[in-house]
């Protein structure tokens, strides 16, 4: 099955382009366009995609805000969100992730940082641009309580290499790989991760590993 993908950008050039270069990928299905944040609510909510792509910067209503409608806390059924911008600014970076993206990219990421992030939030990884990830571990941190929360549960041994690895940027599909187990088994330990830790998707548990000074 294809991914399906809505796109939302208030720029026709980038817009178009950001179309062209997703449906020219195999196994991802362009379903709509948006060119303001009502539109991209609109849009979205009538199409429901496996993945939305929004820009930060939209009149009516911003990127972050459609994130929070679509995706936040409150949401019963959230949709996965890559936030792409041309601001490399952390007040977006943690604005977007924490109303709920699955992703942040700026738009001159390339191609197959673009195609890798909608994959990756369509199997409910979460990919960020390397060269904005460890400055945002490290924000994060920095505001963080500096106590760190311990476990309900003792952590598995098995659970603390999953851990380790998704902390350090892996997919799902990577760690797996490297672990040798399957891709079922790892998801099952990232949802073991964050009930223990008591956190809602990986970039907490990343941001825990980092506080509890695994990385």
């Amino acid at each position: 099955m294809s991914i399906r993908v809505v796109v939302a950008d208030d720029q026709d050039l980038v817009r178009t382009g950001l179309v062209m270069i997703l449906g020219a990928q195999p196994g991802i299905d362009v379903v709509g366009e948006a060119a303001d944040g009502i539109q991209a609510i609109e849009v979205a909510t009538r199409l429901r995609p496996d993945v939305l792509l929004v820009d930060i910067r939209m009149p009516k209503l911003d990127g972050i805000e459609v994130t929070r409608r679509l995706a936040g806390p409150d949401v019963a059924d959230p949709m996965a969100v890559v936030v792409i911008t041309t601001f490399d600014l952390d007040e977006y970076v943690l604005g977007a992730l924490r109303a709920g993206a699955r992703g942040f990219l700026l738009k001159d990421a390339g191609p197959d940082l673009l195609v890798q992030a909608v994959h990756a939030a369509a199997n409910g990884d979460a990919l960020i641009a390397p060269n904005v990830t460890r400055r945002l571990l490290a924000t994060l941190v920095d505001h963080a309580p500096q106590t760190v929360t311990q476990p309900v549960d003792p952590l598995t041994e098995r659970e603390e290499e999953v851990l380790l690895l998704l902390a350090r940027g892996r997919t799902n599909a990577e760690i797996a790989a490297e672990l040798f187990i399957s891709l079922s088994t790892v998801k099952s330990h990232i949802a073991s991760l964050m009930a223990k830790l008591g956190v809602r998707n990986r970039v907490e548990i990343a941001m825990w590993a980092y506080q509890s000074k695994r990385v």
